[in-house]
């Protein structure tokens, strides 16, 4: 592997790369706006780089991570704005009973998919198996593609596992009196 030295000039001549710690408050919306798209598994990260759509460089370095649509960097005439890609996801429409509903949830989260809920529809990853239980349940769906906002809660932060009773849930099963 060679090791390239490079002069002060040269150094000068380099492309800047903006440093991002933080999304910024929404600016006026009269400055244009320049996207910078990325994906959702990318804005997930915390340290990552991109390249917006007229080729400036970012390098993100966040204490927490952004969401579709976050300003990040304003110029004289623009501001930086992140936009998720669209994706392949299940729109899977809600049903107006309550027990309904619960089963449509019971069988999204049972596989342990991230969900996007909306008042009368839920979106979640494309996926076989998914599809699969949709199908076994007469659960009806359809696939197509948007960007998918999962909640927070859906990426794991809840501890939990397999075992049965009070052992899997032990905040939601009291032990009786004897």
């Amino acid at each position: 592997m060679a090791l390239t030295l490079y002069t002060g000039r040269q150094l000068n001549a380099l492309p800047k790369m903006v440093l991002i710690h933080d999304s910024l408050p929404v600016p006026p919306s009269e400055l244009a706006s320049v996207p910078i798209p990325v994906d959702r598994g990318q804005l997930a990260k915390r340290l990552w780089r991109a390249t917006a759509a007229d080729g400036t460089e970012f390098g993100f370095e966040l204490l927490s991570p952004l969401q579709h649509g976050d300003t990040v960097y304003i110029a004289d005439a623009a501001r930086y704005v992140i936009r998720q890609s669209p994706e392949s996801v299940l729109e899977i429409p809600l049903p107006t009973a309550p027990y309904a509903a619960a089963i449509v949830g019971w069988a999204v989260g049972n596989l342990h998919f991230p969900i996007e809920a909306q008042p009368y529809r839920l979106l979640a990853p494309d996926d076989i198996a998914l599809r699969q239980s949709l199908d076994r349940m007469e659960i009806a769906y359809r696939a197509t593609t948007e960007v998918f906002r999962p909640h927070r809660l859906a990426t794991g932060t809840v501890p939990h596992g397999h075992a049965s009773g009070s052992e899997a849930h032990p905040y939601v099963y009291k032990t009786r009196a004897a």
